[in-house]
């Protein structure tokens, strides 16, 4: 008999465990420039220890989801949240001496995004032995609106803890990871005994990881969506920001914006796992490009924080159905020995579109007038659309994901861990 996931132990121990980590990473992430900025005036170094901490999950990725395929996948969560837990003390200890300098923070922020680019793999892992088949979408679903929630609850803690004392958020991320410990603990995770290969075999498993994403025809197309629609998005964020400045747009209202993202986020999440049950796959995913393509072009008619609050919410919604749909097929399409690196070579990738983004945007509204650079992302988006719309691998993207998993990976009861 198959248990509901809302009773399922195990799942809502990982679920609870990380909602409080997210929230603390998300608190010091948020206030990491503030600190910087406190402790050496330089925004110039403010980039550098933020920067590190996004390099180090992009790099870690590849070789990290190899890890994950290698040991034991409970033990990497656990180690991964110890050494984040450690490592941020640490800086609240440096703080409470008032010797808190900027190696060290490179440091911590170089640590948090190793921790959070092994953390990842091993959990997606993990969560396909977890959940049975028939609920990963939801579990996938949930874990969304929990990341959603987290970046949001932690977004507003940080600046209001951050008033309270500088190390206040940092203590505050220490006690939720502290916590996530404890409760990873107690989550049993089955698991398939993988033969140990020797360390030099690393790299060669490594390739091996890249190699079946880029064969599976039906994974390497949805990869290059989530990359095209990361990179866009992340653009289109900076050129609205800018423009919304520009236009005389008070910092309470762009924060507003940024709330409403998050709020979009999660109410989409909550919808992902009706809507995935009754749309096709085809539809979940292009519908989101052209839900996109009808709402980028929207922000050049509006001046007000509020109304572009609206348009992010209305943006926000429909990503977490497509996110669902993806990545249950990807998980459960994936032998249980290549899921680590599936999802790190999706960290990877998805961590290089998000970070160029940016920089793509910045430069790009420096080059032009603000109207001009959402009208010139709007119209790339629209192509990426057109050619997603009429992709033959996307047209034939199967709903019932059930008979390629049975193809790739023979069911087999095992242990726990």
């Amino acid at each position: 008999m198959t248990v509901s996931l809302s009773r399922n132990r195990d799942y809502r121990l990982l679920w609870i465990s990380q909602a409080l980590s997210g929230a603390g990473f998300s608190a010091s992430m948020i206030t990491f420039p503030l600190l910087v900025l406190a402790v050496t005036g330089s925004p110039a170094m403010t980039g550098l220890v933020l920067g590190v901490a996004a390099l180090a999950q992009v790099v870690v990725g590849v070789p990290g989801g190899a890890l994950v395929d290698r040991w034991n996948r409970k033990k990497m969560m656990l180690a991964a949240e110890a050494a984040q837990a450690l490592a941020v003390a640490s800086l609240v200890f440096a703080l409470w001496l008032d010797v808190a300098a900027v190696p060290h923070m490179v440091v911590v922020a170089a640590v948090m995004g190793v921790c959070n680019a092994l953390f990842g793999p091993a959990e997606d892992a993990a969560l396909a032995r977890i959940v049975p088949h028939g609920q990963l979408s939801t579990a996938v679903a949930m874990n969304s609106a929990r990341g959603s929630l987290g970046a949001l609850s932690g977004t507003a803690l940080g600046g209001f803890l951050f008033a309270a004392g500088r190390l206040v958020p940092f203590a505050f991320n220490v006690c939720t990871h502290t916590l996530s410990v404890v409760a990873l603990l107690f989550v049993r995770v089955p698991h398939t005994h993988v033969e140990r290969q020797p360390a030099r075999q690393l790299g060669k498993e490594m390739v091996e990881g890249l190699r079946w994403v880029w064969q599976q025809r039906h994974v390497r197309v949805t990869v290059l969506c989530a990359v095209s629609l990361n990179f866009f998005f992340s653009a289109y964020y900076i050129v609205i920001i800018v423009l919304a400045t520009e236009r005389g747009v008070s910092s309470g209202e762009i924060g507003i914006m940024v709330a409403m993202l998050g709020v979009g986020g999660i109410l989409g999440a909550l919808l992902a796992p009706y809507l995935h049950r009754r749309v096709s796959p085809y539809v979940s995913i292009i519908g989101v490009f052209w839900a996109l393509t009808a709402l980028t072009p929207l922000a050049v008619l509006i001046d007000n924080g509020f109304l572009m609050g609206g348009l992010f919410f209305a943006m926000a919604l429909l990503p977490p159905t497509a996110n669902t749909t993806i990545s249950t097929y990807q998980l459960l399409l994936t032998p249980d020995g290549l899921r680590g690196r599936l999802t790190g070579v999706m960290g990877m990738v998805s961590g290089v579109s998000a970070s160029a983004g940016p920089v793509v945007g910045g430069l790009l509204v420096q080059q032009v007038a603000g109207t001009d650079a959402v009208l010139l992302i709007a119209a790339a988006i629209a192509v990426i659309t057109v050619l997603v719309t009429c992709s033959p691998t996307m047209r034939t993207f199967p709903r019932d994901v059930s008979i390629a998993m049975d193809a790739s990976e023979p069911e087999t009861t095992k242990g726990r861990q």
